[in-house]
């Protein structure tokens, strides 16, 4: 342990838990960003012993993350991703890597028909990751016929190719994935759960992602200013059907965050709120029923997530498949072209979703990623 200390410094995980974060959630203090940083290396280092590491991150659980400390632990972490940007800016999309399990995952095709609109797109996601370890982006997309275990690299490229890409975590973020087996033993989600999301391997400057309460999405909008490795340009997260980036039906909460503010220095949003100077974080609602939508999130429940998810998926895009999935895809679509800033309305970016869809443009973009 003494030159596990003299490699890292002062703050192995037992000392953090006895004087700084162990004692509850009303009684712990919030560690520095320096603590944090040398935390998370020794995680990564795999120098904790089991028991303290699950201890620290129960004790992270308990007293709730600030975004200092989770904007050192997404830079502990950038600082280890292999980065491959496309020539394209695309949308990042943050999905719960841990997937879903009851309804269907609708970001692909949403993704596609952004990608033949002319909003490329990012996804990204690992193999059934810890807690849930339920399907996920990729499994979605090998069910569609399309390769998945890309090296960064060839993601960069799929993405300038096609308007659609998919990233890899085992590839691209290969210190978190080694912490699988450690994760797994846990049985909750830890903050390594929500950092994994914003990796951002395409190095996009607009993140797109899903919370369940607002201040969960203002958390994430300060963790990326924290961060001393990312500069994004726009956030927009919204209240996602199982914690992921699909739209709920009905009424949703959206959150937009803006690095410069509008051109009169700000929305609603002070730049307290907004987590630095001159930006402006607003938010607004979605209701589905105002863009003629009858949906309901049992509408979209289905059996096997990957397979079904994958038959809507190509049913939508050839307009073999109209209600429900196909008006749930399109408002998904709108919300990634708005988020781009490609259209100024959610109403554009549905009549853009919709022709392409139409066209068979959208259904155009899938059979390159097939071939890709």
């Amino acid at each position: 342990m003494a030159q596990a200390t003299q490699e890292f410094g002062d703050w192995p995980l037992k000392r953090l838990m006895t004087e700084v974060c162990g004692s509850g959630h009303k009684s712990a203090d919030d560690l520095t960003r320096a603590q944090a940083t040398e935390a998370f290396e020794r995680i990564l280092a795999d120098e904790p012993d089991p028991t303290t590491l699950g201890a620290f991150w129960l004790a992270n659980r308990w007293k709730r993350n600030t975004p200092e400390e989770l904007g050192a632990y997404v830079d502990v972490m950038c600082e280890r991703v292999e980065y491959a940007e496309p020539d394209a800016d695309p949308v990042d999309c943050g999905a719960n890597y841990d997937g879903k399990g009851r309804s269907a995952i609708l970001g692909v095709a949403a993704g596609v028909v952004a990608a033949a609109a002319g909003t490329p797109v990012v996804v990204h996601s690992g193999d059934r990751v810890p807690t849930q370890k339920q399907d996920a982006y990729k499994h979605v997309l090998e069910e569609l016929g399309v390769h998945t275990e890309l090296t960064p690299s060839d993601s960069a490229d799929m993405v300038d190719e096609t308007g659609f890409g998919f990233y890899y975590q085992p590839a691209f973020n290969p210190a978190v994935d080694d912490l699988f087996e450690r994760r797994d033993q846990m049985g909750v989600r830890t903050f390594v759960n929500t950092i994994e999301t914003l990796a951002n391997p395409a190095g996009a400057s607009v993140h797109l992602g899903s919370f369940y309460h607002l201040a969960f999405a203002k958390k994430v909008v300060d963790t990326f200013v924290e961060s001393e490795f990312h500069d994004l340009d726009r956030v927009l997260m919204f209240q996602g059907m199982e914690g992921y980036d699909d739209v709920r039906p009905g009424y949703t909460k959206v959150a937009e965050w803006d690095a410069a503010g509008d051109e009169e220095g700000g929305t609603d949003g002070d730049a307290e709120a907004a987590g630095s100077e001159g930006a402006s974080f607003t938010d607004f609602e979605i209701e589905t029923a105002e863009y003629g939508m009858d949906l309901e999130e049992a509408d979209l429940a289905v059996d096997d997530v990957a397979v079904e998810s994958a038959e809507i998926t190509e049913d939508v895009l050839t307009g073999e498949r109209d209600g429900p999935f196909a008006d749930a895809v399109a408002v998904n679509a709108a919300l990634r072209i708005y988020a781009r800033e490609d259209v100024d309305s959610i109403e554009a970016g549905l009549d853009a979703a919709r022709e392409v869809i139409d066209d068979g443009s959208a259904h155009d973009v899938l059979e390159a990623l097939r071939e890709f």
